[in-house]
C-alpha cells in the first residue's frame, strides 16, 4: 500500500473515532484507539516508536518517539489541544525529515471539528494526480472557512 492509500484510511479513521468519542480527551485514550482501530483494519501499527538519529557522528538511540508509525511507512503525531501551532507543524516535518519518511500527519483530538484539527505533512512524496486534486480541493475549501 503507497503513503497516499494509508494516509486516507488514517484520516478516516481519525474523523470516525473524534466524531464518537468527542474531543478533549487525554492524548493516550485516542492513541490506543486509533491504533486499535487500524490494526482491525489490517493496518500495521507501532505505538511510541523510539527513533534513533545521527547527528555529527553523535548517535541518539532515542532522539524522539513517534506516537504512531503506521505500515513502517506514515508517521501520525497524536495532540489534544485547543489549537495546533507552528512549532507542533514544524514537529512532523522534523520527524520526516529525520526518518527519510514522506507522509506525517498531527491529528489534534481536541478541535472542535476533526477537518479543523488535521495537519499533513509530506517529504519528498510525489503525489498521484487524484491525491493532488484532492489536495487543492481541501486547501481550497479551509481557505473558504
Amino acid at each position: 500500500m503507497k503513503e497516499n492509500e494509508i494516509g486516507t484510511i488514517v484520516v478516516s479513521t481519525a474523523i470516525e473515532i473524534h466524531r464518537d468519542l468527542g474531543p478533549g480527551l487525554l492524548e493516550s485514550v485516542y492513541e490506543v484507539v486509533l491504533a486499535h482501530e487500524l490494526s482491525v483494519q489490517g493496518l500495521e501499527v507501532k505505538r511510541q516508536v523510539p527513533i534513533s538519529i545521527v547527528y555529527k557522528g553523535m548517535e541518539f538511540v532515542e532522539a524522539f518517539r513517534a506516537d504512531l508509525l503506521v505500515a513502517d511507512k506514515v508517521i501520525v503525531e497524536l495532540k489534544s489541544l485547543q489549537q495546533i501551532n507552528n512549532a507542533h507543524r514544524k514537529q512532523i516535518q522534523t520527524y520526516l525529515r529525520l526518518t527519510g519518511l514522506k507522509l506525517g500527519y498531527i491529528f489534534n483530538f481536541g478541535a472542535a471539528l476533526m477537518k479543523d484539527g488535521i495537519v499533513r505533512a509530506v517529504n519528498g512524496l510525489e503525489e498521484e494526480p487524484r491525491a493532488k486534486t484532492l489536495r487543492r480541493r481541501e486547501e481550497n475549501t479551509r481557505g473558504n472557512e
